[in-house]
Formats: C-alpha cells, structure tokens, sequence
C-alpha cells in the first residue's frame, strides 16, 4: 500500500473509531491543565483528576499554589507517585508562572519548556488542549504505535514528533495525538496487543509483535 493511502486509512479508521477525542485531564483553566499534565507522568488520568480537584478546590491559580507549603503539596499528590519531584516542580512552575508571567500561561512552545517541570510534551498537551494550536503530542502509546504502523522509524519522542508532522496533514494533528493514546490504551497495548480486533492490522509492520 501506498504511503499516501497508508496515512489516509489510518485517519480515517481511528476517525470513525473516535470522532470526538479530548484530553481526559480535569481543568477549568490552562494553568490547571498545566499543573495537571506535570502531576500525570507514570499517573492515570483518572487518578490525576481525583488529586487535582483537592489541590485546585485549595489552591486555584498561580499565585495561591505558588504559596502553598511543599508539605501540603506532597500531601494532596502522594497517590499519583514521584510526589516528592512533582511537588517540586509544581510550586516552582506556579511561582513562575506568577511571577514571570502575571499569572498566565504563555501560548508560546519555548515560553513554556522553561518553565519548571514542564518538557515539549507537557508544552504540546496545553498548547492543543488550552489554546487549540495544532500540535502532536508524543507519549508512550504515540510513539510506539506510530512505529508499529511504519509511520517512524526514529525512537526520540521529539524525531518522531517532527517525522509525523512531515506526513501527517495540520488540521489532523491534535486529534490524531489523542485517538492514537485511545487506541494505545484499549487496542494496540504494548505487550498484549489485540491484533485479532485490530482495524489497522493489514498496514501494521509489527504483525502482533
């Protein structure tokens, strides 16, 4: 199969299997996605959002969670793991952001990787999900599936972000970044896949590998 057709079944099979995709992640503002998306490393979205509506109920914005004890902090986000780093960067990443920022997040990719805790892919998250910039976002489930699919063959989260953006059309990118993490999750697993169930199986280069 030509590439070009490849692409375009692959768009249009996870379209149809998830025509309305949205980060999981529990938010009111951007800043809350912000602080949410640090807190979700190695977390489930489900347990992210059961910490975060306790730490934002206490602590909604910049400049209240920026003056929050590292204590209480660690408190509230002991059950998403690695709390001791992630309050860390928590508070320092809300500080900044008050302080550096007048309190708001700044739609802009290098603005936001300087900020404490955050990396491109935290940066991509709240720039797709806050503001509606087309971005792809690279996580565990994009990055092995786009490998499997013959999409990359790089392992960098970052080559492979910039491999998808060269074939993959704009408009197309927030939602394939969300309906590859769906299909990660309930199809393509990274030990068990269910390639009897899979709708991509026949442009798949893995072949239940």
């Amino acid at each position: 199969m030509k590439n070009v057709l490849k692409i375009k079944k692959i768009l249009e099979t996870l379209k149809d299997r998830y025509p309305d995709v949205k980060t999981q992640l529990e938010h009111q503002t951007p800043f809350q996605l912000l602080i949410a998306t640090i807190m979700s490393a190695q977390c489930t979205d489900n347990q992210v959002n059961k910490v975060t509506r306790v730490l934002f109920e206490k602590y909604p914005d910049p400049e209240t969670l920026s003056r929050a004890s590292l204590e209480d902090i660690k408190k509230i986000i002991y059950s998403t793991g690695f709390y001791n780093n992630k309050a860390k960067n928590i508070k320092a990443c809300a500080l900044a952001v008050f302080k550096e920022h007048n309190s708001v997040v700044p739609q802009d990719l290098n603005l936001l990787v300087k900020l404490p805790g955050v990396g491109r892919k935290t940066a991509n998250v709240v720039l797709s999900a806050a503001f509606g910039y087309q971005t792809i976002v690279v996580d565990t489930h994009v990055l092995r599936i786009s490998k499997r699919l013959g999409l990359t063959c790089e392992t960098d989260p970052v080559k492979v972000e910039h491999d998808l953006m060269k074939i993959i059309p704009e408009p197309c990118w927030n939602d394939l970044s969300l309906q590859l993490i769906y299909f990660g999750r309930q199809i393509c697993d990274a030990r068990k896949p269910l390639c009897s169930d899979c709708p991509l199986f026949d442009v798949c280069l893995a072949k239940g590998k």
